[in-house]
């Protein structure tokens, strides 16, 4: 036996689309049956996840948004293909990707977390430093003084504001 093979299943995550022509209440027997499917091949539902209805960055089989739904479960990996192939002739999903995915401990999850917080932390900490940028009036290169800007949006607005322009 490898050093590495284990008893425990191997985890598995599933981001799926549901076509658009159901309504959100419609959605759910569908999601049930996806489960159900998941669960009859001896997989195991360990999370789930309604991102809910999105907007597609393209027409997919002439719809333009869907509902995505993300589903980690525990499966044999045999049984992997069988699913694939039964998601792929559904009618209901437009999209599906399995991928697998090592399970993390919960230091490793708590560890993740204070690592992003701390990157939140440094990145506000870096924008907090930055002083706005004030303006300046550089002099000109023919020795005439330049026209702040808002000196010009401001004569701008009076021309624009008279009725004789024609």
């Amino acid at each position: 036996m490898a050093k590495l093979k284990t008893d425990k299943a191997p985890h598995y995550e599933m981001l799926y689309i549901i076509s658009n022509k159901y309504s959100e209440d419609e959605t759910k027997p569908v999601i049930s049956n996806i489960e159900k499917v998941i669960t009859d091949n001896r997989g195991n539902i360990t999370y789930r996840e309604d991102w809910g209805k999105k907007k597609f960055a393209y027409p997919i089989e002439h719809f333009q948004h869907g509902y995505y739904q993300l589903v980690e479960f525990d499966m044999a990996g045999e049984k992997i293909e069988k699913i694939n192939n039964i998601f792929r002739m559904s009618n209901e999903i437009l999209r599906h990707l399995i991928v697998y995915k090592s399970q993390k401990s919960a230091e490793e999850i708590e560890t993740e977390k204070r690592q992003a917080r701390a990157r939140i932390e440094r990145d506000k900490a870096k924008t907090e430093k930055v002083p706005e940028k004030e303006a300046v009036v550089a002099p000109a290169r023919d020795g005439k003084k330049k026209v702040d800007l808002k000196d010009l949006d401001e004569k701008l607005d009076k021309i624009l504001e008279t009725d004789d322009l024609l």
